[in-house]
């Protein structure tokens, strides 16, 4: 149940953002990657509660540009996977949150080269937004959703 009410909480902060239509794969990562975000620092099982706001800052901090964020999810995943093992029975959430993650992962997405566009901001051109590379969805899911709670 923690799974689907992260993707809820995703699906509403990304809606309210109105950045990119929902029936897109950019809004799929963009809510993957912010349930992904929300479901891995639940450490305290409050996405459940009124508490969900107060989270809003450690989910800016985590997809915040230059934040390793998918470092942050596999040492999550690797932690929980664990006390999966401890407790000898498996967790349904875990299973679903580890499907998103492999959809984020395998999925690429023809995106606006963000890498080229800082370099050129940096020499003091303009970005050119034309400028496209295939990126994993997760590369284009994080700033979505960092800047959809910025915009909640």
């Amino acid at each position: 149940m923690a799974w689907l009410y992260a993707e809820y909480i995703a699906d509403e902060v990304l809606r309210t953002g109105d950045l990119v239509p929902s029936s897109t794969l950019e809004f799929r990562a963009g809510r993957q990657t912010l349930a992904l975000t929300a479901y891995l620092s639940d450490l305290k099982n409050e996405l459940s509660g009124i508490r969900v706001v107060s989270q809003f800052d450690e989910w800016l901090s985590l997809t915040a540009y230059g934040h390793p964020w998918q470092e942050w999810v596999r040492e999550r995943f690797a932690s929980l996977g664990e006390d999966e093992r401890e407790r000898g029975a498996a967790n349904p959430d875990l299973r679903l949150a580890r499907a998103a993650w492999q959809w984020l992962e395998q999925t690429e997405l023809l995106a606006t080269d963000l890498d080229t566009g800082l370099q050129w901001q940096r020499s003091g051109l303009s970005v050119d937004e034309s400028e496209q590379a295939w990126i994993p969805a997760w590369q284009l899911g994080v700033p979505l959703g960092h800047l959809a709670i910025h915009l909640f």
